[in-house]
């Protein structure tokens, strides 16, 4: 194995381990960091026209955006909140597109920048889910289907 693929696989375990002892609310906010990690990449690799690695970094912020935190909204509990955030995140993922066929950066920015706005209310909220979590009772109303 070489020096690459041994960090790679210590990475890999690293991350696994992360989701294994995660709480719900916590797995949200990795696939937050995941999809804004990868638009930081796929921004980078715009600017030096790394096109492959590009669209591989976009599409892995769709799929973290498309499977990941729309798929998690729970409608029933979360209602037109879960409607609303399910649209943003439809739109992001066709902002993301239209970056990738036009490399362009200020679209990766504007997702990045939505993505933000919903993390930093994400982690706003952490106190109140794990307090009630601790407490054994439900968390307030949300729209996810775990958190």
């Amino acid at each position: 194995m070489n020096t690459a693929a041994a960090i790679s696989a210590y990475n890999n375990v690293g991350i696994e381990t992360a989701v294994m002892s995660a709480d719900p609310h916590k797995l949200i906010a990795m696939l937050f960091d995941g999809a804004l990690l990868a638009i930081t990449r796929a921004r980078e690799e715009t600017l030096t026209e790394q096109t492959a690695a590009k669209g591989h970094s976009i599409s892995k912020a769709i799929a973290i955006i498309g499977e990941g935190l729309n798929a998690s909204l729970d409608h029933k509990v979360g209602g037109k909140l879960a409607e609303d955030l399910s649209a943003l995140y439809a739109y992001m993922v066709r902002r993301l597109v239209d970056a990738n066929l036009n490399n362009d950066v200020s679209t990766l920015d504007e997702v990045s920048g939505l993505l933000m706005e919903l993390k930093d209310a994400w982690d706003a909220i952490r106190p109140q889910v794990v307090g009630a979590a601790d407490s054994g009772s439900r968390p307030p109303s949300g729209t996810l289907a775990n958190g």
